[in-house]
């Protein structure tokens, strides 16, 4: 319940602070917001369930993810649209959408449907801001929810998880009590 709590007080929290300020400052504001707000929220659910197998596993995604995302912004070199210099990928938006993964992954859709939500909420800021183009936003994703994924185990209940090797391909079905 207190989980539950923490998230919606997020939630609202990110709606007030997109509506109080105006136009497309105010959406790259609240998108820069949510991009503390997302990754802090993953990291208190972890502390909430008392959950260190979590936090090391999302420690892990995080590292990959941002690994990853400036890696490809420094060896690509692509320009912003406003001028700026390593438009790709975003991330922003790698970092947001592996918060979201991780707690849609970790801790069911009750968590991951908001976490979901405030994470597109980034990407958009991003290019309305004038800050990334659509390509940049979708490969910073691509790059959030994949490190998540790799990394990521269900906290409790069943979980589904596809794997391949060399000799085949298959899903594997597991529970956890």
């Amino acid at each position: 319940m207190l989980q539950t709590n923490i998230v919606l007080f997020v939630m609202l929290f990110c709606l007030a602070v997109s509506v109080s300020v105006q136009a497309s400052d105010s959406i790259e504001t609240a998108g820069d917001v949510l991009l503390i707000i997302l990754p802090a929220t993953a990291a208190g659910l972890t502390v909430g369930f008392k959950d260190t197998k979590g936090a090391l596993q999302f420690g892990e995604s995080a590292a990959l993810t941002l690994g990853v995302t400036y890696g490809l912004k420094y060896a690509i070199k692509e320009e912003r649209p406003n001028g700026g210099s390593h438009s790709f990928p975003s991330a922003h938006t790698s970092i947001s959408f592996a918060s979201a993964e991780f707690m849609r992954k970790r801790y069911g859709w009750k968590y991951g449907i908001p976490a979901y939500a405030a994470a597109f909420f980034v990407a958009y800021s991003r290019v309305d801001a004038r800050q990334h183009y659509t390509h940049d936003v979708l490969a910073g994703a691509a790059i959030g929810i994949g490190s998540s994924y790799l990394f990521t185990n269900a906290y409790e209940g069943w979980n589904i998880q596809a794997e391949a090797d060399h000799k085949y391909y298959g899903v594997r079905l597991s529970h956890i009590w």
